[in-house]
């Protein structure tokens, strides 16, 4: 069986243990350290923490293989775009220019530039594999509960629950449609032409659009009868009570936060300079 893209995995880990308005939290303060600093040093030591608490959530790097090369893919394109239009970013932000390759124009490759896009880079790499791994180990309907116990409204909860919920559903319904499209004789193997193969993946939209209408209106009308939206507040079944584990990685999430914030801007610039 294929494997369902950006979906629960269960698995007995630290990880999966934690509640998910632990996790939601963490994230929160985890993205604000890896997005607020430019400091390379601060960046390899998030980065070793995320690659190590990746390997204890027992996660298998293929189960989300295809997600992980989509995002390496984008994360090369917004390299060479930042290159493109501002070559000598890293040279204003770091005040020296070390040319180790003249183009054409203002078009040079500068240890300043590179170094400024490893950091760029590195950012990716910190926040990537906690996005993928709170998604992953958080069950949709704890997620709505975490989002609500934070202070986000019920229903707009449900609705990111939901959509978790329907991204299974929507891979499971294509894979069903793609091959009944394939057993009527439409080819979508690497046998035909790429713009053939295209053209034949068209035929199976329109079914998985009027799949997923259908769907919305069940979910919709079955909201109704249970008279969703009739209160102002809402019990979770999935909602998970803060356990001792949850405290103490909140409070380590904290610290690092604290920390990284100091560091970074202890000389009042978000950058750390190695060319000084």
């Amino acid at each position: 069986m294929a494997v369902e893209l950006l979906s629960y995995i269960e698995r007995k880990s630290p990880v999966h243990e934690l509640s998910g308005a632990a996790k939601l939290i963490i994230f929160i303060m985890w993205s604000t350290a890896a997005m607020l600093t430019y400091d390379t040093r601060i960046l390899l030591f998030l980065f070793v923490i995320s690659i190590a608490i990746f390997i204890l959530s027992k996660i298998n790097i293929r189960e989300i293989g295809f997600v992980l090369a989509f995002i390496l893919a984008f994360l090369l394109l917004n390299n060479v775009a930042i290159y493109i239009f501002s070559p000598q970013e890293g040279v204003k932000i770091y005040g020296t220019s070390h040319v180790l390759l003249d183009i054409a124009g203002r078009y040079n490759v500068t240890l300043e530039q590179l170094f400024y896009q490893f950091n760029i880079t590195l950012k990716y790499f910190v926040v990537i594999p906690a996005a993928l791994l709170f998604i992953v180990t958080t069950h949709p309907s704890e997620f709505a509960a975490s989002l609500n116990k934070i202070g986000v409204n019920y229903k707009i909860a449900y609705s990111v629950s939901l959509a978790l919920r329907y991204i299974p559903d929507i891979q499971r319904d294509f894979r069903t449609i793609a091959q009944s499209q394939q057993a009527r004789g439409i080819d979508m193997s690497n046998k035909e032409k790429l713009l053939k193969r295209i053209k034949n993946a068209t035929s199976i939209i329109l079914p998985l659009i009027l799949s997923s209408l259908d769907r919305i209106e069940v979910i919709s009308n079955t909201m109704e009868l249970r008279g969703f939206g009739k209160n102002k507040k809402r019990s979770w079944y999935g909602a998970k009570p803060f356990k001792r584990i949850d405290y103490i990685s909140i409070v380590i999430g904290i610290l690092i936060l604290i920390a990284s914030l100091i560091i970074t801007f202890h000389d009042g610039s978000r950058f750390y300079n190695p060319f000084i």
